[in-house]
């Protein structure tokens, strides 16, 4: 099968692998579309030290079922059905697992980011059955390329506990942040302002039900202030850097939530006064539970056309890595970009 290896950072080549190999308990899945993560952005770069050269990336993905082997009779599946799957491989028997936070799981595993599987930037994927979600085949099957990252982002604004009527700030309008948008509106915020240098991403938050707002326009807690009335009851901060911080502080309310999602930098520094003397917490966000993931599922498995928003373009396997060194180098593209590996097959 043909895959896409980190051959080197900054390199991504098409290159032939054996099919995977699935054993008892497994799907094997032919890849449709994978979604290019922020973070694979910066494995691709080297940035983040969470992906090595000779690494088949990707996690963000759609396809349909190939096969299945022994013991997956009892999940229901079919071959040729659409599914998604969850990424995050926990344990299932620790204390986190029957708590339902699969995300803390301490034997947790990522595909996409162990180095040893080989993910989703390939033809075909072999994933547990547990991890697998069935989707509608009258929804656009791309759609299900964005349900890992919508996960994240239902998982964050949980973490922040958005309740409906509330007045919410998100900070940052990438793949992440758009996803967000969507997560608060979805949990009944009442409006959502998003804050967002670059115009064609203020644009598509717009397009997405958000107030968009330019940081460089003057103060945020002022601009806050200025659409709301007051301060946000709660902020997604979605990039993760001192001054997104900073400005996430001074625009939440006393005793109100700062979500951090965001991975921008690996170290903060923000104004201890800010949190202790206004009662404001500050909460980490990372990855998503079963229940998020599959909370995420049902909601783009009905199929709202606002999803097709967060969809710039797909390219092919062949363009993967033009796409990859694009992104890198910041080349304006507002929302998500999804590379097609179903070209091979349906050619044929």
């Amino acid at each position: 099968m043909r895959v896409l290896e980190l051959k080197n950072f900054r390199q991504l080549v098409l290159a032939d692998r054996n099919e995977p190999a699935v054993g008892p308990g497994e799907v094997l899945i032919d890849v449709v579309a994978t979604g290019i993560c922020g973070s694979d952005i910066h494995g691709y770069t080297g940035e983040n030290g969470r992906r090595v050269p000779g690494q088949v990336m990707g996690h963000e993905t759609v396809g349909r079922i190939a096969s299945l082997e022994t013991g997956t009779d009892s999940f229901g599946f079919t071959v040729g059905q659409p599914v998604t799957f969850n990424p995050l491989i926990s344990c299932n028997s620790c204390e986190a697992c029957d708590a339902g936070q699969q995300q803390h799981c301490p034997e947790r595993t990522v595909i996409g980011v162990n180095p040893a599987i080989v993910s989703a930037f390939a033809e075909q994927v072999a994933v547990p059955a547990e991890n697998v979600v069935a989707l509608s085949p009258r929804t656009p099957i791309v759609y299900g390329a964005l349900i890992e990252p919508l996960a994240v982002a239902f998982h964050a604004v949980r973490r922040a506990r958005v309740q409906p009527g509330q007045k919410v700030l998100v900070i940052g309008g990438g793949p992440i942040g758009q996803s967000v948008i969507l997560a608060a509106l979805q949990e009944g915020a009442a409006q959502v302002l998003v804050s967002e240098m670059d115009p064609a991403r203020r644009a598509l938050c717009e397009r997405l039900g958000a107030t968009a707002l330019d940081p460089a326009a003057g103060q945020l807690d002022e601009q806050v202030r200025k659409h709301f009335g007051r301060l946000a009851d709660t902020t997604v901060d979605a990039v993760g850097i001192k001054p997104t911080m900073a400005s996430a502080l001074d625009a939440t309310k006393f005793g109100g939530i700062v979500s951090l999602v965001g991975m921008g930098s690996p170290e903060l520094a923000f104004s201890a006064y800010r949190v202790s003397t206004e009662e404001r917490e500050i909460v980490g966000s990372f990855c998503y539970n079963n229940q998020d993931f599959r909370d995420a599922a049902a909601w783009v498995d009905q199929g709202s056309t606002v999803l097709a928003e967060l969809i710039s373009r797909e390219v092919s396997m062949e363009d993967a890595d033009a796409a990859f060194a694009g992104l890198a180098a910041a080349d304006g593209t507002a929302g998500k970009v999804l590379i097609r590996l179903d070209s091979a097959r349906n050619s044929q």
